[in-house]
């Protein structure tokens, strides 16, 4: 099962997470938490790696909506996304929505997870990538 919406975009990548940020606030998400995975490493670990970022984005009527429907669901929330190098191009991955349904087994999250799922997919199809 995968678990993941994935666009490839070329560019660099300070521009390319700074368009990320704009296309989820475009489509009423929040980025809550930021974890640079690439300087967290790097501090706590000594290594080296590739600009790594994951966003913590929100949309509080969809996280209101989940909430209402099982508190537990915080446990995946908010939405996840990645913002990543890979030579030449930024990846950028959002947690599938669906996956709230899968794991939960709640009927009541599906809706929910299909209007997470078509924001996300539009806030990743603005970035004009070059697909998974």
């Amino acid at each position: 099962m995968g678990y993941d919406r994935t666009v490839r975009v070329k560019g660099p990548f300070e521009q390319v997470q700074s368009e990320v940020r704009d296309a989820l606030a475009e489509q009423g998400f929040g980025v809550l938490t930021e974890i640079d995975v690439q300087a967290t490493l790097k501090a706590k670990l000594g290594h080296d790696m590739e600009p790594y970022l994951i966003l913590g984005a929100c949309n509080p009527p969809l996280a209101h909506r989940a909430l209402e429907a099982d508190r537990s669901i915080g446990l995946l929330l908010p939405c996840n996304v990645v913002v990543r190098a890979d030579g030449d191009q930024v990846v950028v991955q959002a947690v599938d929505p669906g996956t709230m349904v899968t794991l939960t087994g709640l009927d009541a999250m599906a809706p929910v997870a299909r209007e997470a799922s078509l924001r996300l997919d539009t806030a990743l199809a603005s970035l004009k990538g070059t697909g998974a």
